[in-house]
């Protein structure tokens, strides 16, 4: 056998006794009559010791060719160390190296396999299983592991069962930009690579599978960043005979089940907060709630503001501030480099006003010469601000400005160390509208997908306001991010085909693309909804990290490629001419 015990196991109850041990050189020191090497697997580090006066000299010899990263196998016996290192598990012992055997040699690592590399994010990723040794990659490889088990432990104790549905579909025009894949053997046509499993879940609904889970791959060949990859994985559910209350019961008991066994943490509150409250209050739909600032409209609701003769202000669809709490003492640089930095196209203001709050009580603004005491003080009054606070405020359109102050309050959130990651603040996000109108193809779409169902109070408003019409349809928000969303769905044909109807579909376009799902109505589907949370940033936001990249083992990078085996890369001409497919030639 190549190992007896790992590399994390031994400690001094194990003295004495004969064991073998495999695994990679971390790194060695050699003393000239005594080398230390310590061996390194996925469990742990143990130190080996080569000693002149007590190991064999071929042995002690070839320990001094070892390089980094030489995969080796040694037998010996543990011994106590002389000085000890309290920081691993394996810090009182060593290994009395008998016998050495490299079972491969290495070449040196274009970075050093340690928790602080001095390899940059470029060659880290060519080098990827390089870098899955070192213990930050690893543990997020293990942790997500965790993740995924407990997920499926919680899920199949509510007796949810798990089904894999295809990978090769029809493509379908609503939605991120699909992965097509040629057919070989029908020619001049294509699959699609799922973007979600989502007409597959309800088609086992329709089937009777009442309670379906998935760890799945989804795919969309869309812009990325940091929280995006064209593949990744979804924790794809669905429910029969259900209501919205339901669903949100459920997903909340994984959602505590998770922190409690991963963080030890108890979560008692989600609060539900509807989508338009979240907009006017926060800015997005998908509030970070771990601290406050709150925006407070200078506007008056359905009103505009009342000139003072200050165009920015006067001439503006809203004006909006938040309170930062005890930031009065800011110096003019701090300011000046927060409104440059609401300046960028990111955000894409046009400036910001201030107005400090004085310790002594006095107000202080950048717009002093339009504004007396007197609205100075209504402005603190509106925004709860007190002695030390610093109100900061933006105006324009009513959406854009919204957008930036919510860019500007998570700046300052992280600036002041008001994003803490060991500290989690679940809510659910409700009553998303059903469609949204896209001014550059000039009708509306479905904000979530086309089979989510509206609220039938709403439906009247259909025809004459459908901007308005609310959907069955909620997230659920960690820290910031959607973790999860879903709706419960339309699962009779009418609906269906009317929901086809507001979004642009003829009656043979919408047979065409999803008649199957259609006709599956006519044969008793039942009420059914569900939710699917993305399982790789759920597992970064549970390991205390903004990124997901960590938690993959093999990433993309930002280009969508893998650079590690370079790809996407070209295909010879017969596999083309195999496929039916002819490039344009430059």
């Amino acid at each position: 056998m190549y190992r007896s015990h790992n590399c994390g196991e031994l400690n001094a109850s194990h003295s004495n006794q004969e064991v073998t041990l495999a695994g990679w050189v971390q790194k060695s020191r050699d003393k000239g009559f005594m080398n230390w090497v310590d061996l390194r697997d996925r469990y742990g580090i143990t130190q080996l010791i080569f000693d002149e006066s007590r190991t064999e000299k071929s042995v002690f010899e070839l320990a001094k060719t070892l390089g980094r990263e030489f995969v080796i196998q040694v037998k010996g016996t543990v011994i106590e160390r002389e000085a000890k290192n309290k920081n691993i598990p394996t810090g009182d012992i060593e290994i009395l190296v008998t016998e050495l055997t490299i079972l491969n040699a290495a070449l040196t690592p274009p970075f050093t396999i340690e928790d602080e590399t001095d390899g940059g994010e470029d060659i880290r990723m060519k080098y990827r299983y390089l870098d899955i040794r070192r213990n930050p990659v690893k543990n997020s490889l293990l942790f997500r592991h965790k993740v995924a088990m407990e997920v499926r432990k919680y899920l199949s104790d509510l007796a949810f069962c798990e089904v894999e549905t295809p990978y090769l579909i029809k493509s379908t025009p609503e939605g991120a930009r699909d992965f097509v894949v040629p057919s070989r053997m029908n020619e001049g046509q294509f699959y699609a690579l799922p973007q979600s499993p989502q007409t597959f879940k309800q088609l086992l609904m329709v089937g009777g599978m009442d309670k379906y889970f998935q760890i799945v791959k989804c795919f969309r060949d869309e812009d990325l960043r940091a929280d995006r990859q064209p593949e990744f994985t979804q924790i794809d559910c669905e429910m029969a005979f259900v209501e919205q209350e339901d669903i949100l019961n459920v997903f909340e008991g994984l959602t505590r089940h998770l922190l409690k066994e991963l963080k030890g943490i108890e979560v008692d509150k989600f609060p539900r907060m509807t989508y338009e409250h979240a907009m006017k209050t926060y800015g997005n739909d998908k509030p970070d709630i771990r601290f406050g600032m709150e925006f407070c409209p200078l506007t008056p609701e359905g009103g505009t503001f009342e000139p003072k003769g200050f165009p920015v202000f006067d001439n503006s669809e809203l004006v909006v501030g938040i309170n930062v709490e005890g930031c009065a003492n800011y110096t003019r640089k701090q300011i000046d480099e927060l409104i440059d930095w609401v300046k960028r196209p990111q955000v894409g203001a046009t400036g910001m006003i201030y107005c400090k709050y004085e310790a002594d009580g006095s107000l202080k603004s950048s717009v002093d010469k339009f504004f007396s005491k007197a609205d100075l003080e209504v402005w603190a009054k509106k925004m709860s601000s007190k002695p030390g606070d610093l109100m900061l405020i933006l105006s324009g359109p009513a959406d854009k400005t919204r957008a930036q102050l919510s860019a500007l309050r998570m700046e300052l959130a992280t600036r002041l160390g008001l994003r803490n990651p060991a500290e989690f603040a679940p809510l659910w996000v409700v009553d998303f509208p059903l469609l949204e109108f896209d001014e550059e193809s000039g009708r509306y779409h479905a904000m979530h997908h086309p089979f989510t169902s509206p609220k039938p109070e709403d439906l009247h408003l259909l025809e004459t306001n459908p901007g308005k019409v609310r959907a069955n349809a909620y997230d659920m928000v960690l820290n910031g991010n959607e973790i999860g969303g879903g709706s419960i769905r339309i699962h009779d044909k009418a609906t269906q085909q009317l929901m086809f109807k507001y979004l642009g579909f003829t009656e043979e376009e919408a047979k065409a693309q999803f008649g199957f799902l259609m006709d599956a109505f006519q044969f008793g589907a039942p009420p059914h909804g569900g939710l699917a949370f993305g399982l790789d940033r759920l597992v970064a936001i549970l390991g205390g990290q903004e990124t997901i990249r960590d938690f993959i083992a093999f990433p993309k990078n930002n280009s969508g490629r893998d650079v590690m085996i370079d790809a996407p890369s070209t295909i010879d001409d017969s596999q083309l001419n195999e496929l039916h497919i002819q490039l344009n030639s430059k």
